[in-house]
Parts: C-alpha cells; sequence; structure tokens
C-alpha cells in the first residue's frame, strides 16, 4: 500500500506510519515513567495514584472513586491501592465534612517530596520527547482524510 491507496478502512501507509512513531513515543514515555517510579521506591501504579491526587482540579480533594476513575481500575482495585498507600505513608484518608460516607485523600510530606522529585524527572523526558510527539501529531494532522 501507498500513500495513493488506501486500505478498506481508507488509512493511508502515511497514517499507519504516524501512528505507529506516535505510539512507539508513547511507549518510550511510559517505559522511562515507570523506570523512574521503581528507582525511586514506587510501583508505577502508586506514582500515577500520586500524580492524579496532586493533580486533582475539583472542588473537593479526590475520594477513592475519583482515583479509580483517573487511573481507569476497578472500584476495589482502587481501595486496595488506596490502603497500601496509607500503610506506606503515602497518602492520608480525610474524613469529608460534607459528606461522611465519604473520604478524601491527600499526600503525605513524603510523598509530595517523591513526586516532586518524579514529576521534575518526566517533564525533563518530555522535553526531549517533544519533537518526536509533536512531529508525528502534526503528520496523522496533515494526513486526515
Amino acid at each position: 500500500m501507498d500513500d495513493k491507496n488506501r486500505d478498506e478502512d481508507g488509512l493511508t501507509r502515511t497514517q499507519y506510519v504516524a501512528l505507529a512513531a506516535f505510539r512507539y513515543e508513547l511507549r518510550r514515555f511510559l517505559a522511562f515513567s515507570e523506570t523512574a517510579a521503581h528507582g525511586a521506591g514506587l510501583p508505577a501504579q502508586q506514582h500515577q495514584a500520586l500524580l492524579a491526587i496532586a493533580g486533582f482540579d475539583g472542588a473537593d480533594a479526590p475520594t477513592v472513586g475519583t482515583l479509580s476513575e483517573r487511573l481507569m481500575i476497578a472500584p476495589h482495585t482502587a481501595t486496595e491501592l488506596t490502603a497500601r498507600m496509607v500503610e506506606a505513608g503515602l497518602i492520608s484518608k480525610l474524613p469529608s465534612r460534607q459528606d461522611r460516607r465519604k473520604v478524601h485523600l491527600a499526600l503525605t510530606d513524603k510523598a509530595e517530596d517523591l513526586l516532586a522529585e518524579l514529576s521534575t524527572a518526566h517533564l525533563k523526558e518530555l522535553k526531549s520527547l517533544e519533537p518526536a510527539l509533536t512531529a508525528a501529531l502534526a503528520r496523522l494532522g496533515r494526513d486526515r482524510a
């Protein structure tokens, strides 16, 4: 298949190449992220949870349900993850003032320090991947049918 010919779904070779390049750059970033988290002594999922909690911009602090949604995990998995993180001294549970059934999640000082270190490294890595990611996205935008 060349760029003039489309497959049965209407995609060109250039579009496949651009999608593959973009996916490759995303995988590079995810591999970096996992390695960085492990290097800081955290499972990757706990790092993602810390970032989801710190980066939540809702009116109230995030809940276990919020964490489940943001990490795209089952509610019971988020509950187990939260318990492990409380035990590790990374987060604390705070009762909601408005609804006694709800528990809000907050980072501990230890978690804030870890997250700041990891986030600095992640931003640096994203900066290095930016040209390739931008090029792949631009190629996809140019080649829209």
